[in-house]
């Protein structure tokens, strides 16, 4: 197989990435070692700070998150007895954070993915960065028992502080 972008992880960041690589017309494939179901299975945080909001709404997945979330301009903070509100909106010059939950974004980028027919792989077991720094690089990977190759102009790892890629990055790049 062969991509421009090949993306490790398909969490909200590897989802986000290739859907803004799809709208720009750059090839993605994105391996997960984990099924569908435990990606969406995977509780996280789910206050989304407005640089956040303006990426989802440029890669076209916001519909849900723009009807269901809840915008909020400021928090209460509770300081010796006293409620201080601390007016987000006003100081940052506009900006606000949205609550919508991780799993949700996680769901949203997925149905764009499958609706424009682009690859993500998942239950790929052994992924593995190769030549990352050079001018061919690739990722392998196992796939119901058969090496599997991706060979790419470039590699994104999206797949977390523990995942593969990290661990794979040369100290001296």
């Amino acid at each position: 197989m062969k991509t421009q972008v090949a993306i490790i992880g398909a969490g909200p960041s590897g989802l986000l990435l290739g859907q803004l690589l799809h709208k720009a017309g750059i090839d993605t494939v994105i391996v997960e070692r984990q099924t569908p179901d435990y990606v969406l299975g995977r509780i996280r945080a789910g206050v989304l700070e407005q640089g956040t909001v303006d990426m989802l709404r440029e890669a076209g997945v916001a519909r849900r998150m723009d009807a269901e979330g809840l915008v909020h301009e400021g928090v209460e903070l509770l300081m010796g007895g006293k409620r201080v509100r601390i007016d987000l909106k006003a100081l940052t010059g506009g900006k606000t954070v949205m609550v919508y939950g991780q799993t949700e974004v996680t769901r949203d980028l997925m149905e764009a993915r499958a609706a424009c027919a682009a690859p993500i792989i998942y239950s790929a077991d052994k992924v593995q960065p190769h030549d990352m720094k050079g001018a061919q690089p690739y990722i392998t990977y196992e796939k119901d028992g058969q090496l599997q190759r991706i060979d790419c102009d470039y590699i994104a790892g999206c797949d977390g502080f523990h995942g593969v890629a990290r661990k794979s990055i040369p100290k001296t790049c």
